[in-house]
């Protein structure tokens, strides 16, 4: 005689949805872990860091995938099951799916700036490593800031605190302007013929990779603000804005 199944409950998803939660936050800490690898690599021109960093990309594509399937294993299981979710339950599960693909996208963000450790540390052609131009105080604040900025991403994601991804989405203004003065110095340095052209496009490439790392957090703490809080935020020029708020 077959055994009777039993119907999963809301509180049965509830509980999936707690450990995804949890995966996401330990993917957020590896993908930080290597943000701030990267970046001491490439200021540190330290290849075998870099090689390090990159191969920690391998981890963050299998444990994405892992995730998106439970993301739509459970939606799946819901479905079929006819189980009531409620929309708090159903924005959960779609933000983590949408957080889990921009913490992949930081990742291979990671893996760009440790490649550019090998460029960094071969710009001048015949000199040594300490020949080498050195990175300007500027870019170190900036990273800084990105790791900062990262840093506070993940707690708000882990906390579930939307007045800290708000913070998450003002700070992104202070890269774009780190961004504008690195380029107009380096732009300054090559006129004068006080930094190499090869060396000023590594530091165009480093600042422009800090700025899509700003945008990727600025993304997850829309999600996050919206949902905890049900309200859909977007950007314009001068600020941020609440453009909706669904029902919780």
């Amino acid at each position: 005689m077959p055994t009777p199944t039993t119907t999963p409950t809301a509180d049965d998803f509830a509980v999936r949805i707690q450990r995804l939660r949890a995966d996401l936050v330990d993917q957020g800490r590896r993908v930080q872990a290597m943000v701030e690898g990267a970046f001491s690599a490439l200021f540190d021109r330290n290849a075998a860091a870099a090689a390090a960093v990159s191969k920690q990309d391998d981890i963050i594509d299998s444990t994405d995938v892992e995730i998106e399937k439970a993301c739509v294993q459970l939606l799946t299981d819901a479905t079929k099951d006819h189980a009531a979710l409620d929309p708090g339950a159903l924005r959960q599960v779609l933000t983590i799916a949408k957080v889990n693909n921009e913490l992949e996208r930081i990742s291979d963000v990671a893996v760009d700036l440790a490649e550019l450790t090998l460029v960094a540390s071969a710009q001048v052609a015949g000199v040594g490593t300490d020949s080498l131009p050195s990175f300007p105080q500027t870019f170190r604040i900036v990273a800084n800031s990105v790791i900062g900025i990262l840093r506070d991403t993940t707690t708000s994601m882990r906390k579930q605190d939307p007045a800290l991804a708000k913070v998450v989405l003002q700070s992104q203004h202070t890269v774009t302007a780190f961004k504008t003065a690195i380029i107009k110095e380096a732009e300054k340095q090559i006129a004068a013929n006080r930094m190499p052209l090869d060396f000023a496009f590594t530091l165009h490439e480093v600042a422009n990779l800090s700025e899509i790392l700003a945008d990727h957090c600025t993304n997850i703490a829309e999600q996050v603000i919206y949902v905890t809080t049900g309200a859909i935020v977007r950007h314009t020029e001068a600020s941020w804005v609440e453009v909706g708020k669904g029902g919780r």
